[in-house]
């Protein structure tokens, strides 16, 4: 018989979930949990995931409760992990300290945990319970998730347009189309991204250095910069001080400058004469990426759309307007029938500064 979920258990498990958020920026490429230690109605041990290769959840919350923890129920964002990795397991300890019940939001989707940490517990006497708040806990890790359940990160793709969907002038000038405050909100999304993905004609149009810069997060995301023929000068921003990934379709002998310049050359060649973009999804996967964010132009913003591999849309929208001859937001074939078009759920709508932020999702 299900375990059944109280009122009591939605509020700790609330609770659970806004210390989760706490390390929205600093967990990658861990997810981000929480975990609350509760006891006759009350909170006796409160504790979230800070950073990869420290204490989970489940430890810091453990440790506040001490002796308290003994009968508990500890309400988890997401399934206490049952196997050594950077850390001891969580099962363990939460069995160790004699806690009587365990609510979970989420089953892990690691393949090396999927289920065993619960099963660990419930063949121990535990009490468990699974699925409660399941859908805010998913929405915290998106893309942890989609790396295990996919084998590919989360793709975000956020555009700053004026009200006309234009992205820049006929003649490529872009800033500030969108005002500061916008600015600032896309630092915070960049924040909590393990990489940023951009095209080779943002590099030349606009030199960008597409690091966070409002936020002291510890790190710096990846930089990846899709560029068939690489034509990336070793002088632009973005091969400074490393930390950037330069994708090619055909190696050649300017990859030598741009590796000595400090950038990374990886060579994925696709379909005419293009970086096949399914291919570096699935290596920036392999190096642990969660959450992309793409900062590109039309050009690649309409193949990733089109190839399927778009997850959401964060769209900055300013009161103006740029004219017909003005750049757009994505590069698409003409569509001659409306059951061609591309379909969107909008998350929020929110006013940002003077502009308007809008989240969406493709059907």
């Amino acid at each position: 018989m299900p375990l059944m979920f109280s009122a009591a258990d939605h509020a700790f498990m609330a609770r659970a979930l806004r210390l989760a958020e706490r390390g929205l920026t600093t967990t990658s490429p861990n997810p981000r949990v929480g975990c609350v230690i509760a006891k006759d109605g009350m909170v006796v041990g409160a504790g979230w995931h800070e950073r990869a290769g420290e204490p989970h959840a489940e430890i810091h919350a453990l440790k506040q409760a001490g002796e308290q923890a003994r009968g508990a129920t500890a309400y988890v964002t997401l399934e206490p992990c049952s196997h050594y990795g950077r850390t001891p397991p969580c099962a363990e300890a939460l069995l160790a300290a004699g806690v009587a019940r365990v609510i979970a939001a989420m089953s892990d989707p690691n393949p090396r945990v999927a289920g065993s940490g619960l099963e660990l517990l419930r063949n121990n006497g535990i009490e468990v319970g699974v699925g409660l708040m399941e859908a805010q806990a998913r929405e915290l890790n998106p893309g942890f998730i989609s790396r295990m359940e996919r084998g590919r990160p989360w793709v975000r793709v956020k555009i700053a347009a004026s009200l006309d969907g234009r992205t820049a002038l006929a003649n490529g000038v872009s800033q500030w189309i969108t005002g500061e405050a916008a600015r600032h909100d896309v630092q915070r999304w960049r924040a909590r991204s393990c990489a940023i993905l951009t095209g080779i004609g943002t590099v030349l149009a606009d030199n960008p250095q597409l690091t966070v810069r409002d936020f002291d997060i510890g790190r710096q995301p990846l930089r990846v910069v899709v560029d068939s023929q690489l034509r990336t000068p070793s002088s632009a921003h973005i091969t400074q001080d490393g930390n950037t990934l330069l994708v090619t379709a055909a190696d050649s002998a300017k990859a030598d400058t741009l590796r000595a310049a400090g950038a990374e050359v990886l060579v994925l060649p696709g379909m005419d004469g293009r970086v096949d973009l399914s291919a570096l999804l699935k290596e920036l996967a392999r190096r642990e990426i969660n959450e992309v964010l793409v900062e590109a132009g039309a050009e690649l913003n309409g193949a990733l759309l089109q190839a399927g591999l778009v997850d959401e849309l964060l769209l900055y929208y300013a009161p103006t307007l740029l004219g017909d001859a003005a750049h757009g937001m994505f590069a698409l074939p003409q569509f001659s029938e409306m059951s061609q078009r591309v379909e969107l759920d909008i998350l929020s709508l929110d006013r940002v500064g003077q502009d308007i932020r809008i989240r969406a999702r493709p059907r």
